[in-house]
């Protein structure tokens, strides 16, 4: 089929073969080998992750069945809805590599027609995400595809020339996106050196607990404030909206949250969920949750929030977060974390520096999705047809 840009559109299986990937539930009879192999969690948005590559038996009669190729363009089934249509090119960056049932193998059957990286550009585009979503078995938060609706997903073909000048074009994009978050990465491990070097080792310090620079705080919210002003911690986004579900009919019990004062929950404290309130007015928390806040004649809170993300924070919580019971840590129990306390001259230096570090890798994350955004804006455009990228015409030979 003709689009109104002359290029074809046809279905996947026109140009590629879907193959589906081993189950490790299926049986292990005869003779097997180990070979690494992917898992979801290898195969992100564009890239690929292989800090952690874990290994299966294979039967030998089934190596080359499950064996990714060269080329491969790489989908995730589903999952959480973000994880839905994930995909990437293989470059046989592990040689012999297999992967799960969970993730399909898309292998190019027709070169003349289709490039791998230009379907994998597709893959990665708008209009694949459309037609993943609309064809998905859902349910309330997860989402699945399977190997017959990927053959069914309209892909378009324009030249060859055209789709290398595409590739390269987005390529651009992901190299800056590769860049950036290595920059990232790297500012994030001189943050935390510097944390180490300043908060654990400070000069001219006393040591003290805790509980002598803070003091909890029950203050409930009675009718002072409405649902919206509802907040729940999580470890990785720190205070944000609770979901409606969530939260009681009755919300009098609430506790108050004051700017710069601290919330967690006591179940979740040993593995880093506790935020500082960032936020100019007052919130609420559950009224399962505990909440201190700092003396600031003695200890700055923004002193005590990069302190937080030290070693010597976390080793003071190991022991809760040992065995198969969650241990519940009450004010009590965190009060008696002890630690090395500057003069406030000294905090204010200190966290003059933390904080431009901070702000620094703030900076380079909303580039970061600037360029995402940029990338994604562009990929609608050349991908449709929508803008043609120029072809350099070939030498005519004399």
């Amino acid at each position: 089929m003709k689009v109104p840009n002359g290029w074809a559109k046809v279905p996947l299986h026109h140009v590629a073969d879907v193959q589906t990937g081993l189950s490790k539930s299926e049986s292990r009879t005869g003779s097997f080998i180990k070979k690494p192999y992917l898992r979801v969690a290898n195969v992100q948005d564009g890239y690929l992750d292989l800090t952690e590559i874990k290994e299966i038996d294979v039967p030998i009669s089934q190596v080359e069945r499950f064996r990714l190729h060269l080329n491969d363009v790489l989908l995730t089934e589903g999952g959480d809805f973000d994880k839905l249509g994930r995909g990437c090119v293989w470059l046989n960056e592990i040689p012999g590599c297999v992967h799960q049932n969970h993730i399909f193998a898309v292998r190019v059957s027709r070169p003349a027609l289709m490039l791998p990286a230009f379907l994998a550009c597709q893959v990665q585009s708008a209009h694949a995400r459309s037609y993943f979503l609309s064809c998905a078995k859902q349910t309330t938060n997860l989402a699945s595809i399977n190997s017959t609706q990927i053959k069914e997903l309209p892909v378009l073909l324009p030249p060859l020339d055209e789709q290398r000048a595409i590739v390269q074009a987005l390529s651009a994009w992901d190299a800056a996106n590769e860049k950036t978050e290595g920059l990232i990465a790297a500012k994030g491990r001189h943050l935390n050196y510097l944390r180490e070097h300043y908060l654990t080792k400070p000069k001219q310090s006393c040591r003290i607990k805790l509980k002598a620079a803070t003091r909890e705080t029950t203050e409930r919210n009675g009718k002072r404030l409405a649902r919206d002003a509802i907040m729940a911690v999580t470890k990785g986004v720190g205070l944000r909206p609770m979901r409606e579900e969530t939260i009681a009919a009755a919300i009098d019990r609430y506790k108050i949250v004051r700017p710069k004062a601290f919330a967690y929950n006591p179940m979740r404290l040993n593995i880093g969920s506790i935020a500082m309130s960032p936020l100019d007015d007052v919130v609420l928390v559950s009224p399962d949750y505990v909440v201190f806040e700092c003396d600031e004649a003695k200890l700055l809170p923004g002193y005590l929030n990069h302190m937080r993300r030290t070693r010597l924070w976390a080793s003071h919580f190991e022991a809760a977060g040992s065995g198969g019971v969650r241990i519940r840590i009450y004010y009590d129990d965190l009060a008696a974390f002890t630690f090395p306390l500057p003069s406030l001259e000294e905090q204010k230096r200190v966290l003059s520096v933390l904080d431009a570090g901070v702000t620094e890798i703030e900076t380079l994350e909303h580039y970061l999705v600037a360029i995402k955004t940029q990338k994604r804006g562009l990929m609608q455009k050349l991908l449709t047809g929508q803008w043609r990228v120029p072809v350099k015409s070939k030498a005519v030979a004399a």
